[in-house]
């Protein structure tokens, strides 16, 4: 297999790091249970999965009948279904309260996963404008609720 495919998946992994990254280190700041490595490793996984997938479909030393039976979007349900259980580990519930904390967090790891599918599949603008939201909702929408009187319960704890 031509090595130039493969430095391209690493190329996409390593976008997709730096992505994750960038959501990662606001999630890092905020004193989160996932921050700045584990958004990044999320994103990169799920890059090089799809990568993965690519290069296997385009591999001629396997026989046609095996390749055509590949699904490429089968890898990205394995990698929602792996994130899932990275997210569940950031949620947590206090004892005798009513407050869940980390559903903010899960939500970004899970994010980072899709982002991490749009550069495997090299779907860069797509990934960064996806980053760049991401980014707007976390940094914004909170600047926005802490001016909002209220019962101060809307996801303050994440």
């Amino acid at each position: 297999m031509d090595w130039t495919l493969q430095l391209l998946v690493v190329r996409d992994a390593a976008i997709a790091m730096l992505l994750g990254g960038v959501i990662g280190f606001e999630r890092e700041l905020k004193n989160r249970p996932a921050g700045f490595r584990t958004h990044m490793l999320v994103g990169g996984a799920a890059a090089l999965l799809v990568g993965l997938g690519q290069l296997v479909i385009i591999d001629h030393r396997l026989d046609s009948e095996l390749r055509l039976t590949i699904d490429p979007l089968r890898l990205v349900e394995a990698v929602i279904a792996g994130v899932s259980f990275i997210g569940a580990g950031t949620i947590f519930a206090r004892r005798g309260s009513q407050v869940v904390v980390g559903i903010t967090t899960a939500a970004t790891i899970l994010m980072v996963a899709v982002i991490g599918v749009m550069c495997g599949f090299r779907y860069h603008l797509l990934a960064g404008l996806s980053t760049a939201l991401t980014l707007l909702i976390l940094t914004a929408i909170n600047w926005i609720e802490r001016r909002i009187p209220g019962d101060g319960k809307r996801d303050k704890a994440d």
